[in-house]
């Protein structure tokens, strides 16, 4: 279920600043024709203003699905999850969120404009403000130049750089990603992180991405949720201590290693409790 709550208050008196999105032992239970399917259990989180923050885990393991309850694409079976104070339905229509899936998805037909205005145009902005925001998330993720072309005119990683730009044309505060970059070989792939990471810095979205790469993670994230096997549940949350700005080569210093061997553990751990 979900349920609306209220900032809290700080002990002076003022409003303290909210979780982004909080969610409290959070249960999703599927029922299909072999009996149900525990997918998460127990789930609690707070994603702050601002953080990025990755779900690793085994296949299977929910953070797909987490993430789909968040946009209001699943609904939980118990528990409370809130997204900027409202339920995630609410916060669905208000538009708190882009969505970047896995696969592209850009309509061949489309050109990468258009496919970009989609959303824009579903929201019923003027053409002149679905021109002028097309241009700002072509710049954004560095395809200015582009919008005229097809989407089989382009790479891979170009096709998911204009789905990126599409989840930002309206300019939510929240960016969901499910494995954007699972489908790229690994030299895209460390340049579309290092990209990611930039855009990160210039528009302070939230981030919300799912990978079950240990180095992605560690690379890209201020906090590393670590699922345990279905049934779903946060077997470590860590706070990287690692700075801001990180050039690739950090995945070769002492602290990187350090944080990817705790997530490396807590992947053990969670399927020694399961």
């Amino acid at each position: 279920m979900n349920m609306q709550t209220s900032p809290e208050t700080a002990s002076d008196g003022t409003a303290s600043m909210s979780p982004v999105i909080a969610a409290r032992d959070l249960d999703l239970t599927f029922q299909t024709n072999d009996g149900p399917v525990h997918a998460l259990k127990g789930v609690s989180l707070d994603i702050n203003k601002g953080d990025f923050v990755s779900f690793i885990g085994p296949s299977g393991c929910g953070k797909t699905t987490f993430l789909r309850c968040i946009a209001a694409l699943e609904t939980p079976t118990a528990g409370q999850l809130t997204v900027n104070n409202m339920s995630p339905d609410e916060a669905r229509r208000n538009r708190a969120y882009g969505y970047v899936f896995q696969a592209a998805g850009l309509y061949p037909w489309r050109t990468i404009a258009k496919n970009i205005k989609l959303p824009l145009e579903i929201m019923g902005y003027s053409k002149a403000e679905q021109d002028r925001r097309v241009e700002e998330a072509l710049e954004l993720v560095e395809l200015s130049g582009f919008g005229g072309k097809f989407p089989w005119q382009l790479s891979g990683g170009m096709q998911q750089r204009a789905s990126i730009a599409r989840a930002l044309s309206f300019d939510a505060d929240i960016l969901l990603m499910d494995e954007p970059f699972g489908a790229l070989d690994e030299i895209v792939r460390d340049h579309l992180n290092e990209q990611l990471l930039q855009l990160w810095a210039r528009t302070e979205k939230t981030i919300g991405f799912v990978t079950h790469s240990i180095p992605e993670a560690v690379y890209l994230s201020t906090k590393i949720v670590v699922m345990s096997p279905r049934p779903g549940r946060i077997t470590d949350v860590i706070d990287s201590p690692l700075p801001k700005e990180r050039p690739l080569d950090i995945r070769d210093s002492p602290e990187f290693i350090e944080i990817a061997h705790r997530v490396r553990e807590g992947l053990r751990a969670g399927h020694e409790h399961d």
